[in-house]
Order: C-alpha cells, then sequence, then structure tokens
C-alpha cells in the first residue's frame, strides 16, 4: 500500500484512538465475553453471540487504524507549502462568475469534515486543486456540470 499524507494533527487522533481502542474497549468488550459466559451454554447465548460480534468488529477496526497508521506519511507543518496547494493547506477559492470566496483545508481522507470546511485531498474539489498555485483555475466535474474555480490564496 502506499503511503498517505496525513496531517500532524490527524496522525495524533488516530494514534490516541487506536490507543483508547486496544486499552479501553478491549477491555469492556472482554468483560462483556466473561459476563455472557457465566451465563452458560453457548449454544443458545444471545449475550455471548453479540460479544463476539462485537468483539470481530473492534478487531476489525483497530486492525485498520494498525494499517493507515503505518502507512501514513505525517505532514508537518513547517513542510506545508504555501506555493502550491497539498495536504494541510488552507486555500480560498472562488467559484468563476461569482464572488464568493470559500475557505477550506486540504486533508487526509480520515481527516475530513466537511462541516468544519476541512475537504479530503480524495473529494472532487481536493483532487483538482492539488499542487496549483495563486492564481491557477482549476475545473470540477460535477453532476450539473463543470465548475471553474480560481485560487486566491494558499495559506497554511
Amino acid at each position: 500500500m502506499a503511503k498517505k499524507q496525513i496531517s500532524r494533527e490527524g496522525f495524533e487522533k488516530l494514534q490516541e484512538e487506536y490507543t483508547r481502542l486496544v486499552t479501553v474497549r478491549r477491555a469492556e468488550v472482554a468483560q462483556k465475553l466473561k459476563e455472557a459466559r457465566s451465563f452458560g451454554d453457548l449454544s443458545e447465548n444471545a449475550e455471548y453471540d453479540e460479544a463476539k460480534n462485537e468483539q470481530a468488529l473492534l478487531e476489525a477496526q483497530i486492525a485498520q487504524l494498525e494499517e493507515t497508521i503505518s502507512n501514513a506519511e505525517v505532514v508537518d507543518d513547517d513542510k506545508i507549502s504555501v506555493d502550491e496547494i497539498g495536504i494541510g493547506s488552507i486555500i480560498k477559492i472562488k467559484r468563476v462568475g461569482s464572488e464568493d470566496v470559500e475557505t477550506l483545508q486540504i486533508v487526509s481522507t480520515t481527516e475530513a469534515d466537511v462541516d468544519g470546511g476541512k475537504i479530503s485531498d480524495d473529494s472532487p474539489i481536493g483532487k483538482a486543486a492539488m499542487k496549483k498555485k495563486v492564481g491557477d483555475i482549476f475545473i470540477v466535474e460535477a453532476p450539473v456540470g463543470e465548475l471553474r474555480f480560481e485560487v486566491m490564496d494558499i495559506s497554511k
């Protein structure tokens, strides 16, 4: 799997979540399993089946986080360019033909939060904006047709 860029803040959040799942959630699920076993016959024990399913989901989530963390390339703030758009860039873009300027931050898929103004580098706008410079115009394919945006500013 190719390395995926992620901000320092996003990487630390992933590590915190991983630690919480491994230390706290694993213990909680193990306790549920222990309690369910105490109810007797495992072949007809719904609590046991539920706890086993919860354990499987938790382990899958932990494995996914391990893979994401091990394949992450952390982009520190001092490495964020203000010359061209990349992971961590805060951009101001304007739709061509409009005066509305939108401020967005380009982040990794795991950090995306559209309501918080953080869009993924895999989103249509994020993908089209990557490597652009101030003054560049980029095109985004949308259901309504082509949308053209101009890069007004890049900061970090």
